[in-house]
């Protein structure tokens, strides 16, 4: 759900240990140390490459892995400098800020000088947008929107999941928002959260088909809230909500300008 600023994020990760190494004279790579949950084919979508070549690229000769183990993986490593966001490296190095925060496990912006992040191949999802909907986007960013509906709408009507997606594009056509979808999901507004899901970790679980179609209907235009740009469940009791403008009311969600 939409979150204003209650709480104060307190949630921060720690960087993986990565170093570049080279596999040849023409590839590199970097090392990423296996985490509780991780399996090859999860690694693979974050580095653009498949379990097959995480295998062979480690003799490996089964799928079975471990926390602390330490894989080769396609990409580089990148140590960051004073002034760095996790937005502005994944911008330089042309990826999706999902691509880099899923690289890393890194959910949250907080970075420091001197931490090294693994940058992953560049994919054909990061680079190639779709110019068929009302804004730019990548199918990094189509799965992310999905993520999010899922977490804040799943068991709503259709249309109030479709609402979800539409709060986010709408944020990226208005000043006041990051330009971009991972950039809303995304912003932490003087230490605070946007939206609970990035809080919480639920905006890491899989998206619904219904979802799916919902972040897509919206990126192409649908908005049933007739440009809204926040939203909330109806049980909050919190007046600055209510004080907005209400665009719309579905299921048990609330839509505000």
């Amino acid at each position: 759900m939409f979150k204003f600023n209650f709480k104060k994020a307190k949630t921060f990760l720690f960087a993986l240990p990565l170093t570049i190494v080279f596999l040849s004279q023409t590839a590199f790579a970097a090392n990423y140390t296996v985490t509780s949950g991780d399996t090859l084919n999860k690694i693979a979508g974050a580095f653009n490459t498949t379990a097959n070549a995480i295998m062979q690229d480690n003799s490996l000769k089964g799928e079975t892995i471990y926390p602390g183990q330490v894989l080769y993986v396609p990409g580089s490593t990148y140590t960051v400098k004073s002034g760095d966001s996790l937005y502005l490296i994944a911008k330089s190095f042309g990826i999706s800020l999902n691509s880099l925060r899923s690289a890393n496990h890194k959910w949250d912006n907080t970075i420091y000088a001197g931490e090294k992040l693994a940058i992953p191949a560049v994919s054909k999802s990061d680079t190639a947008s779709q110019s068929n909907g009302v804004i730019s986007y990548t199918a990094n960013d189509l799965d992310l929107l999905a993520r999010l509906i899922t977490a804040e709408a799943q068991g709503q009507p259709y249309n109030a999941q479709v609402a979800v997606g539409a709060v986010v594009v709408n944020r990226t056509k208005d000043s006041r928002f990051p330009k971009t979808i991972s950039g809303v999901i995304y912003e932490v507004d003087n230490g605070y959260y946007q939206f609970t899901p990035v809080q919480n970790g639920w905006i890491n679980k899989p998206a619904t088909a219904d979802a799916k179609q919902a972040a897509y209907d919206a990126l192409h235009g649908v908005d049933p809230t007739h440009g809204a740009v926040y939203y909330f469940d109806d049980s909050t009791t919190n007046k600055w909500l209510w004080s907005k403008p209400i665009a719309t009311r579905i299921g048990n969600m609330v839509y505000t300008y």
